[in-house]
């Protein structure tokens, strides 16, 4: 049934869903860009740095699979997908950034400077852009292979979207044509 503007209700109240989702995944991206930014953060130890590190990637994972999941359930796939991004991404970022900084508070020695909440951010950003500037470095051993496994994680993040997300996408797609032709 078509409307006397030409709009089919049902696609209008689709769109209208992917709107909501997609603003809904932009906030919660928001709100953990600003909780990085303003929340308090204890200084502790590297090891407890770096257990944040480890929970924040669990984090970080499972989201991912509960995503994929609903990408694959949900009625506009492509939104979804996009809205996993949204999120996924830099709560990722905010993980390495956290633990960056954590690192620096507790032992200062780990970076070439001392490194403030936008540096932390800056430097994680590079890594995982692969730019790379040399401005800001890894100083001590410990310090390089947190950042190494910043960028394996990384490389295995975006083949996960590529692969995983995008073909949950596909499939979602595929399932809501194959819906509609019933």
């Amino acid at each position: 049934m078509r409307t006397t503007h030409g709009t089919d209700p049902a696609s209008t109240d689709v769109r209208r869903q992917a709107t909501r989702s997609l603003l809904r995944s932009s906030l919660v991206s928001l709100a953990v860009v600003v909780a990085y930014f303003t929340l308090p953060m204890t200084v502790g130890s590297d090891a407890g740095a770096l257990a944040r590190l480890v929970v924040g990637l669990v984090v970080v994972a499972c989201l991912l699979a509960w995503q994929v999941r609903e990408i694959l359930r949900s009625p506009f796939p492509r939104a979804r997908a996009v809205g996993a991004l949204v999120v996924s991404v830099p709560l990722f970022l905010v993980v390495f950034a956290t633990t960056y900084y954590l690192m620096g508070q507790a032992e200062p020695g780990h970076w070439s400077e001392p490194l403030s909440r936008l540096d932390a951010v800056y430097f994680t950003v590079t890594v995982f852009a692969t730019v790379g500037f040399g401005d800001i470095t890894a100083a001590t051993a410990d310090a390089r292979a947190v950042v190494t496994g910043q960028m394996v994680t990384g490389l295995v993040l975006v083949g996960l979207i590529a692969r995983v997300v995008v073909g949950a996408m596909q499939e979602g797609v595929r399932r809501r044509h194959l819906d509609d032709q019933r």
